[in-house]
């Protein structure tokens, strides 16, 4: 069976484990959380970024900072992971779920606006696939309403909107390095801080409310509780298994960018028969090759095409059930306006089995499963 998803290893991430272990600190904020850190800040031009031990803690972090109250809105899509909305539910905030563009699965940010109360206080676009929101508009929309904006860029490292790195255009972006993105400390992610009057504050969340990181800097002369916070560093030891993945991060990105053309060039001769569309991606936008979709005429279609390829060795698996639609997302959101492209197209999408170091006769093998499934179904018709 070609799996769907391998998780990212180059070879050296035992070696830095290793020598984690032998340095005695295998604990939040070690010699290799420090180099992951440093390094994301300069190849991304961030302020500050903070590792943290999810990318889900990531936009708990960003929630918590965002000084929600009881009664504030947040602007969100329906289709996005739970993470995007548990952060700001545990925040206090109601959530309000926006349709999303059917050419590139993001917000849709001609719908937000209508959706702004008096009571909204955040918008949070999701960057899917790597593919970035529209976010010119997105942001303009923020200032003009004096909202703030947190990237959910989980699937997001390494793409770019009109040159700047995604997590880098709003107020705090979020990054995941769960095992199945495309860099990986197998649970972990990032906090990226692009207004600097919130570093201070967010160190001191991610300290368990303490003023700990001033102390090791030696800013104060002892430390102590200071604030609300948590315990969110990672383990020096995932911080090393990353590392070894980040001195290879433009290899890696090569090597996935390579896979997702071959599947997008071999399906063109697909696109537009018996209902079929391929990804798109917006001028202005570099994506990182995080997931290669196809999308089916309906529903039915979508699950003729995922048990065809299970029965020829190829994992294909969907994507969001619609959080709206969900009993915590009754229970703790609504849907603004009508839900004319989130439910229809999340049913018809399909992903395909995209990893670093994807074999090449694997490919193949993807491939041409997926064209004989048209070929035969398109027959039916």
């Amino acid at each position: 069976m070609i799996s769907f998803n391998i998780p990212p290893y180059t070879g050296k991430e035992t070696e830095y484990m290793l020598e984690a272990v032998r340095a005695h600190k295998i604990c939040g904020d070690g010699e290799f959380t420090r180099r992951c850190s440093a390094w994301l800040e300069q190849r991304f031009g961030a302020a500050k970024v903070l590792l943290t031990t999810s990318g889900s803690t990531a936009l708990d972090m960003a929630a918590w900072l965002c000084d929600l109250q009881p009664g504030d809105e947040v602007i969100l899509p329906s289709y996005t992971f739970s993470s995007t909305a548990n952060a700001f539910v545990m925040a206090g905030a109601k959530l309000v779920f926006v349709d999303i563009r059917p050419d590139t699965m993001n917000l849709d940010e001609t719908k937000i606006e209508a959706a702004i109360t008096e009571k909204t206080k955040v918008i949070v676009p999701v960057h899917y696939a790597g593919v970035a929101c529209e976010m010119d508009t997105i942001l303009d929309i923020a200032r003009r309403h004096h909202l703030l904006v947190v990237e959910d860029a989980a699937q997001g490292v390494m793409s770019t909107y009109k040159g700047k790195a995604l997590g880098t255009l709003g107020d705090f972006g979020c990054f995941s390095f769960h095992e199945t993105k495309n860099y990986s400390m197998g649970e972990g992610g990032a906090l990226v801080i692009n207004r600097p009057e919130y570093i201070e504050r967010a160190e001191i969340l991610r300290e368990k409310g303490t003023n700990r990181s001033k102390f090791f800097r030696g800013q104060v002369d002892k430390y102590t509780w200071v604030d609300f916070g948590d315990s969110c560093l990672p383990s020096d030891l995932n911080a090393a298994y990353l590392w070894a993945q980040l001195e290879m991060a433009d290899a890696i990105n090569e090597n996935r960018l390579a896979a997702w053309n071959a599947y997008d060039r071999a399906f063109q001769p697909l696109k537009g028969e018996n209902g079929v569309e391929l990804p798109v991606v917006p001028e202005g936008c570099v994506h990182n090759a995080h997931l290669y979709y196809l999308k089916c005429r309906d529903l039915p279609q979508r699950t003729r095409l995922i048990a065809f390829l299970k029965e020829r060795g190829v994992q294909a698996v969907f994507h969001y059930i619609p959080l709206h639609s969900a009993p915590a997302g009754l229970k703790f959101g609504r849907f603004h306006g009508r839900d004319e492209c989130t439910t229809k197209e999340s049913e018809r999408l399909v992903r395909l089995p995209l990893y670093y170091g994807l074999k090449e006769e694997d490919r193949r093998q993807v491939i041409d499963a997926v064209r004989a499934f048209f070929r035969r179904d398109g027959e039916r018709q």
